[in-house]
């Protein structure tokens, strides 16, 4: 992932809102699809508070290559899969085509308004992959079940994951319906089946893979960025007291399969490279992960910066602004690389696919202020989360909306945003 003239920081462009946008500038070019009317399914790339159609660019010949008409399908599982050089093409002409005012005229025609628009996934998710990357998160969670043990001998040998359920992947803003299910108190003789009362969010990255492998054929770790077609905000919403009496033996299921949300524009790997950092050393003791995990790229690590905040029903009322739960940096949360991730999930001979989607799991940071869920917030129930308006949580309560949000910032470089995950709590159904 080298730096050219996309990043340039003096870089401008014609549309007007995209220059000191604080997520869209022409430097970021993220990937979407968009629905200006019901059924009609777009792909399209974010520029300022707009969109461009990029079927209706290759209808009018602006975009050329033997990649090009898949950009002309509702989803983008057939782009992906053209691989990384394909979306490093398509970046270079969209840069130039947003930024030389003698396209103007040809373009111009061919942008929407974000907020006309519905967005949608933006790829058909063929299975989705959650997994447990980040240790401080697991630590944090260990503790509160093995308090002296609290990371399993596995961790720090294997990237942990489970198998999730792709029906159920939704993009931001689909209502979250509180789950019901089975589950039992440490006080109850037998379980009983209601609606979860631990209701939690995870602050997560998702990975969409690109270009995928045969059945059988493992992904070297020096190759496996070359398979990540892009990045995205994930919120695995998790009912914590279902998965306290289910997971065992077999892992997580119904505490996790109720929804999981994305946010919808795919911020390509070209993005953000210049905002990748090295992984952080291993810590003194520390096993050396296995020679099929090493071998990656020097600068593996997400230089991205996380957010969690939360809107109440009394504070939506009052008018007042989201509260923000927590802050912290990928980068120290991820104990593996999303390189690492990918060359694990395929190291059995598994064929990942275009579309694919990975969480990294929870990324909490060292510090409570960037913990990223209620359970470790609270103390596993234990201790109140105090709010500016006098309300207190634990867990979720109906009427909650969750924010996810992200940025990219490096001195020298624009600074490019995720765009928004979010998901409002709704009672459970009967």
């Amino acid at each position: 992932m080298t730096l050219d003239a996309t990043h340039d920081p003096a870089l401008s462009s014609w549309v007007d809102s995209a220059n000191g946008h604080p997520d869209f500038p022409i430097q970021n070019l993220p990937l979407g699809v968009f629905a200006a009317s019901e059924g009609d399914y777009r792909i399209g790339a974010a520029i300022g508070d707009r969109i461009v159609d990029l079927g209706a660019l290759v209808d009018a010949g602006l975009i050329e290559g033997e990649w090009a008409e898949t950009l002309g399908e509702e989803t983008l599982n057939g782009f992906f899969g053209e691989g990384y050089e394909a979306a490093s093409q398509l970046r270079a002409r969209l840069s130039q085509l947003l930024s030389d005012k003698a396209h103007r005229a040809a373009i111009e025609p061919h942008l929407v308004d974000q907020s006309a628009v519905e967005m949608q996934l933006p790829a058909s998710v063929g299975d989705y992959t959650d997994f447990y990357v980040g240790i401080h998160h697991a630590t944090n969670v260990g503790k509160l079940f093995r308090p002296d043990n609290p990371l399993l001998p596995n961790y720090k040998y294997v990237p942990i994951g489970y198998h999730g359920r792709a029906s159920s992947v939704r993009v931001s803003g689909h209502p979250v319906v509180r789950p019901s299910g089975q589950r039992k108190g440490p006080d109850q003789e037998v379980p009983a089946r209601g609606p979860s009362a631990r209701l939690d969010y995870e602050l997560e990255m998702g990975i969409w893979v690109g270009e995928g492998n045969a059945l059988g054929d493992p992904i070297p770790a020096s190759e496996a960025s070359q398979h990540i077609a892009g990045y995205c905000l994930l919120n695995d919403w998790s009912a914590r007291d279902l998965q306290a009496w289910e997971y065992q033996p077999l892992g997580p299921f119904l505490a996790k399969s109720f929804l999981t949300t994305v946010s919808p524009w795919v911020i390509t790997p070209q993005a953000l490279a210049p905002f990748m950092e090295a992984m952080p050393p291993r810590p003194d003791g520390d096993p050396e992960p296995l020679p099929y995990l090493q071998g990656g790229p020097d600068k593996a690590a997400l230089g991205i910066s996380l957010d969690v905040l939360i809107l109440t029903e009394k504070m939506r009322e009052a008018g007042d602004a989201p509260h923000r739960l927590s802050h912290g940096e990928a980068a120290s949360a991820m104990y593996w690389s999303a390189a690492q991730i990918v060359t694990h999930h395929a190291s059995n001979g598994c064929n990942l696919q275009p579309g694919d989607l990975i969480g990294t799991g929870t990324l909490s940071t060292a510090k409570e202020s960037g913990y990223g869920s209620m359970l470790e917030l609270s103390n596993g129930g234990k201790k109140a989360i105090d709010l500016p308006n006098g309300e207190t949580r634990t867990f979720l309560e109906d009427g909650d909306e969750i924010f996810l949000a992200a940025r990219c910032e490096k001195e020298g470089a624009i600074s490019i945003g995720l765009g928004s995950c979010s998901g409002r709590v709704l009672p459970a159904r009967a």
